[in-house]
């Protein structure tokens, strides 16, 4: 496809919906719906300080990242068992599914649930089954990636590799996420350092609340291949044009920017500017059960505030193939589906 034609405005919102779209930033225990929650808590006999669903929702009013934690880490409380790790799994995936996900690929902390006595072999093996049966089950294709506690410590970080080690072929790489300010990325060095000997991808968080030096670190000092969030980014043009040059992609999450107040509204969200700097931007869900949308509600309220267009649609769906860790082969598979999508609307 040469160019891409704009679509008419009263059009868009179907073409944001049906267009087949990769997600790369997404943490599967955020996708915990209420209703999830409350169902795994009855499974497993836990007593949650909620009466119910609606007064569980109410308290999802969030000042900022630590805010939102708190009440994160309450929510993963309730799983225990494979069988849980897989419905909140295979819930989440259906719901990619009626967006047009076609590629996932899942963050999961480990270290919220190894804590409460729960194993590794638990929290993956009930990962993987419904990443294994997503592509049947859901058509999405989907694969996982292990989060490092970064208000925890680097030795806490080591022990928690060394038990997923084991199960190295159900994991394609790992990251580092939970309170950013405080908590730069240097302070993991060494065990990304072991991650990449491994083989491992590599991804961080950095720039979402935290200062774009911490950018810098996570790819310098890190070696990161992507940023998750790094919407701070734009406070330096220098990082502005390394992240452009050197086609780092920033795994951008606006409703979670906007829940979190990093920006005090969507019109005022810099998706458009990193897009205009050349950056490869996508757009993701992060915590959408607590942050109020998935996939197409991120695409559908972030282009209604900011006037985005079908040519930037187009764009970030071909950054998020591109940004993803499938092969080249895969990729333009991803963008011939898309290309056809496009077609459709002329």
């Amino acid at each position: 496809m040469r160019s891409i034609p704009n679509v008419p405005s009263d059009r868009l919102p179907e073409l944001l919906r049906r267009m087949p779209k990769a997600e790369l930033h997404v943490h599967i225990e955020g996708t915990l719906e209420p209703e999830l929650i409350f169902a795994l808590a009855r499974r497993n006999s836990v007593r949650l300080p909620y009466e119910d669903v609606e007064e569980l929702r109410r308290a999802y009013d969030f000042t900022n990242l630590q805010s939102f934690l708190d009440i994160y880490y309450a929510g993963a409380s309730v799983l225990f068992t494979e069988r849980d790790f897989e419905d909140m799994a295979r819930a989440y995936l259906e719901r990619a599914a009626a967006d047009n996900v076609v590629h996932a690929e899942i963050f999961f902390d480990p270290q919220t649930h190894t804590a409460r006595g729960v194993s590794m072999e638990t929290v993956i093996n009930g990962l993987h089954r419904a990443c294994c049966n997503a592509r049947d089950d859901q058509g999405v294709d989907a694969s996982l990636i292990l989060c490092f506690l970064r208000h925890l410590s680097e030795e806490q970080a080591f022990e928690t590799l060394e038990q997923a080690l084991p199960l190295r072929d159900k994991f394609i790489g790992v990251g580092l996420d939970s309170s950013e300010v405080g908590h730069p990325p240097e302070k993991f060095a060494r065990v990304f350092a072991r991650c990449r000997e491994l083989g491992l991808h590599l991804v961080a968080h950095a720039g979402e609340e935290g200062p774009p030096e911490y950018v810098w670190t996570a790819l310098d000092l890190l070696k990161v291949e992507r940023i998750d969030h790094g919407v701070q980014s734009a406070k330096d043009p220098a990082l502005l044009r390394r992240l452009a040059k050197d086609r780092i992609p920033l795994t951008v999450c606006p409703l979670s920017n906007l829940k979190l107040r990093v920006f005090p509204d969507l019109a005022t969200h810099n998706i458009g500017q990193l897009l205009h700097a050349g950056l490869v931007a996508t757009i993701n869900s992060d915590d959408p059960a607590y942050f109020g949308g998935y996939m197409n509600d991120n695409f559908l309220q972030t282009f209604a505030a900011t006037g985005l267009t079908a040519p930037q649609a187009f764009q970030l769906a071909v950054n998020s193939f591109e940004a993803s860790f499938v092969s080249s082969t895969t990729k333009r598979h991803y963008r011939e589906m898309l290309e056809g999508t496009f077609a459709s609307f002329v």
